[in-house]
């Protein structure tokens, strides 16, 4: 059986955040959590970047790394990697019929993130890895990923104003979620919160005798290479920044302060395998320039106000003034903020729907950015992506963007240009 239709009958339980249904799962398969030593990273924005940094360092490092994130672009399979190489959808489809097993009469059923959860863990304990780099699906107190009692790291990269329909009104509620992650005893790595946000997550890990880093972001020395010094001055470490974005300045020493805690206790990381690590870190769908019909694209998920304002930043520094936007939102996400961080009065604008997702309206959206921005030199909706990307290469030489949901991302690689 292919692993959609696997799945698919845990697919109603949409977010059900708790934890008794996974720790009693894991239980059933001898608790496969609990074999294998865990970097746990939550956050609004920059989670997944951060898990690529050092799934790529602690690989070249020769160390066998199992890295574990959501959402996936195109296949189930990118969820689970070892040495950044994704698990076979064959393996895929035992682990989730060997899971699916453990699942007892008398038990509540599984959301599906749990049983995917599950299935990472089992995977990474069978396949006997030395370190698993695991990021957080949602929130962080109550996510399935939430069950490792004493993890190596934990980072919180960033907290911002997302899910707040299942988190909390306001940032500090969120916080208290992100920090939930945070264990007695285990270091903390703290990105650039805001105020009322790091004050939660400090008083967090100074209750539970955590230390903490909370690194400045990198200098950028030259065109893709940054410099950050250790948490105590001692070292000054420069690396290549593959990923584009000033956002990355803060991703990669996020990264790096967990690898200098990891150091501390005796992991062997060479400057070597920093550096080589760093540069071939890759974390497609995230500000990242493609060709589509031999034209220059980027595209990118901003799928939140955070998310959208670092994407804005970049098209500034590299001083694009005129940018024709092909954008597809899914319905609970706060479009008139993103539509704010973006929208400029010479731009244009392509609404698309996200396919086999809760999309927003396109004609709905329309109406908000003609709100936000009357001056769009062109707002109109387009029945797909496809016919968008058409419209947009064929009506201009503006910038072409492509963004609003890391689903439509996902969608846009599954098409051939």
């Amino acid at each position: 059986m292919d692993i959609n239709s696997l799945l698919k009958p845990f697919q109603h339980f949409g977010v059900h955040l708790g934890l008794s249904r996974i720790i009693k799962l894991l239980a059933n398969l001898g608790n496969p959590h609990q074999q294998v030593p865990v970097i746990h990273v939550a956050g609004t924005n920059g989670k997944g970047s951060v898990c690529a940094y050092l799934s790529s360092v602690l690989t070249e490092a020769g160390y066998r790394t199992g890295c574990y994130t959501s959402p996936h672009l195109v296949d189930w399979t990118e969820r689970i990697c070892i040495n950044k190489q994704p698990i076979s959808a064959e393996e895929f489809s035992q682990l989730i019929l060997q899971v699916q097993d453990a699942i007892q009469a008398d038990d509540e059923y599984p959301t599906q993130f749990e049983i995917i959860t599950a299935a990472a863990c089992l995977y990474f304990a069978q396949q006997k890895v030395d370190i698993a780099v695991v990021e957080v699906g949602l929130g962080g107190r109550l996510d399935a990923t939430n069950v490792f009692d004493q993890p190596l790291v934990t980072i919180i990269t960033s907290i911002s104003r997302e899910h707040w329909q299942q988190l909390g009104p306001t940032v500090a509620d969120i916080a208290r979620e992100k920090a939930g992650i945070i264990k007695p005893g285990c270091p903390v790595v703290i990105g650039q919160l805001p105020p009322e946000a790091e004050k939660v997550v400090l008083s967090r890990a100074q209750e539970l005798q955590c230390s903490y880093i909370a690194p400045q972001p990198a200098r950028e020395i030259a065109p893709g290479w940054a410099e950050y010094q250790t948490s105590e001055n001692s070292l000054t470490i420069k690396y290549p920044l593959p990923l584009q974005g000033q956002i990355q300045l803060t991703n990669s020493v996020l990264a790096l302060a967990a690898v200098e805690i990891l150091q501390k206790s005796g992991w062997v990381i060479s400057p070597e395998a920093i550096v080589n690590g760093m540069s071939k870190t890759q974390w497609p769908g995230r500000m990242q320039w493609v060709t589509w019909n031999q034209q220059k694209l980027l595209i990118d998920g901003a799928h939140n106000p955070a998310a959208a304002h670092a994407l804005r930043d970049y098209l500034d520094s590299l001083e694009t003034t005129k940018i024709t936007w092909i954008m597809g939102m899914l319905a609970t996400k706060e479009h008139r903020d993103i539509f704010q961080a973006l929208l400029r009065s010479p731009d244009q604008l392509y609404l698309v729907p996200v396919p086999d997702h809760s999309s927003a309206n396109p004609l709905e959206l329309a109406q908000i950015a003609r709100e936000i921005c009357p001056e769009l030199s062109l707002c109109q909706t387009c029945p797909d992506l496809s016919s968008a990307l058409e419209a947009a290469f064929i009506s201009t030489n503006n910038q072409v963007v492509l963004c609003g949901s890391l689903y439509l991302i996902g969608h846009f690689f599954t098409l051939s240009p």
